[in-house]
C-alpha cells in the first residue's frame, strides 16, 4: 500500500469520526432543545461545534478523494453510523446493545454495496441551469412531503429530507465548480447563472443540517442511518437519470442495487426498533400528599350507646 493510500485511509478515518462527533452533539442538542426554536439553536455554542465538525469532516472527505480512489473512501466514509453508536452510548451512559450494533451492520453492509455498484460522474459531467433548477424544484417538494411526516416516523422523514437534501447540494456543488472551471459541455454558465447556482447549494446544505437536527429529536442511530443511506441515493437518482450515468454490471448492477437497499432498510428498521428506553426517575415521595384518607366510618346503630336522656 503507497502513501497516498495510507493518507487517505487516515483522512477517511478522520471525516467519519468528525462527522460521527457531530451527529452525536446534534442528538444531544436535540434533545436539550426539544420544542425551542431555531434562534434559540443558533445561541448555544454547542451547534456551532456541531456545525464546525461537519464542515471539518467534509474537507478531510474532499482530501481523502484527492489521495484515494472512491471506491476506497467512500465505503470508509460509511463507518459514521458504526462510531457514533459507541459515541452515543458513552455520553448516554450506557452499552450499545447487540441489536444495534446488528442493524449498524446490516445498515453498513447495504450502504457499502449501494456505493460498491454507482460510479462517479465522468469529468465534465454536471447539470445544465435548466437540469438545476428541476432538481431545486423537485427536491424542495420532496423535502416538503417528507418534512410532514418527519415526527411522525420517529424523525426519519427529516432524516430522509435532510440526505436528499445534502445529495442534491453535492450534485449541484459539481455543476458550479465544473462552469467556473469552464469544463461544462455547453461551455461556463453566466455569472448570475453561476450565482443562482450557488446560492441554491447553499440553501440545501444549510437545509439538510437543519433537517438534520429536527431528525435526531427521534434518536441518534436509525435517523443517522437514513441521512447516510438518502444522500447517495439521490446522487445517484440524479446521475443516472440526468447524467447517464449506470449501476456497474449492467442488470446484476441493477439487482445488487436492489438488494443492498433492502440489506439497509433491514438494518434502519432494526436500529428503529433498537431506541433504548428512557431511564425513569422516581419523583421524591411526600406521604403526607400520598397518604389515601381513610373513609369516614360511622357508628354502628346496634353497637353504638344510646344518648344520655335529657333530665325530667
Amino acid at each position: 500500500m503507497n502513501e497516498s493510500a495510507v493518507l487517505a485511509i487516515v483522512l477517511s478515518l478522520a471525516s467519519a469520526a468528525g462527522y460521527a462527533l457531530a451527529a452525536v452533539g446534534q442528538s444531544r442538542l436535540a434533545s436539550a432543545n426539544a420544542g425551542g426554536s431555531i434562534l434559540t439553536l443558533l445561541a448555544r455554542p454547542q451547534w456551532w461545534w456541531a456545525v464546525g465538525l461537519n464542515a471539518g469532516g467534509a474537507l478531510m472527505h474532499v482530501a481523502a478523494l484527492h489521495y484515494g480512489p472512491l471506491t476506497l473512501v467512500q465505503p470508509l466514509g460509511a463507518l459514521t453510523l458504526v462510531a457514533a453508536l459507541p459515541i452515543g452510548a458513552y455520553y448516554e451512559r450506557r452499552r450499545v446493545t447487540r441489536r444495534e450494533w446488528r442493524g449498524a451492520a446490516w445498515t453498513l453492509a447495504g450502504l457499502t454495496g449501494l456505493i460498491a455498484v454507482t460510479g462517479p460522474a465522468t469529468p465534465g459531467d454536471a447539470l445544465s441551469l435548466r437540469e438545476s433548477l428541476s432538481v431545486a424544484a423537485a427536491t424542495m417538494l420532496l423535502i416538503g412531503v417528507a418534512s410532514r411526516s418527519g415526527a411522525a416516523r420517529g424523525g426519519l422523514g427529516h432524516a430522509t429530507a435532510s440526505g436528499v437534501a445534502s445529495g442534491v447540494a453535492s450534485a449541484l456543488t459539481q455543476t458550479v465548480t465544473a462552469s467556473l472551471a469552464r469544463e461544462l459541455p455547453g461551455g461556463p454558465l453566466a455569472w448570475w447563472q453561476t450565482t443562482l447556482i450557488a446560492a441554491l447549494v447553499a440553501t440545501f446544505a444549510v437545509g439538510g443540517l437543519l433537517l438534520s437536527q429536527a431528525a435526531f429529536r427521534g434518536g441518534l442511530a436509525a435517523p443517522l442511518a437514513v441521512v447516510n443511506l438518502a444522500n447517495p441515493a439521490a446522487a445517484a437518482v440524479i446521475g443516472v437519470a440526468l447524467l447517464g450515468e449506470r449501476f456497474h454490471g449492467g442488470a446484476l448492477g441493477w439487482l445488487t442495487a436492489a438488494a443492498a437497499a433492502a440489506v439497509a432498510a433491514r438494518g434502519v428498521l432494526m436500529l428503529t426498533g433498537a431506541q433504548p428506553a428512557e431511564a425513569v426517575v422516581p419523583s421524591p415521595r411526600t406521604p403526607e400528599a400520598e397518604r389515601i384518607p381513610e373513609p369516614t366510618r360511622t357508628p354502628d346503630p346496634v353497637l353504638a350507646p344510646e344518648p344520655a336522656s335529657a333530665p325530667a
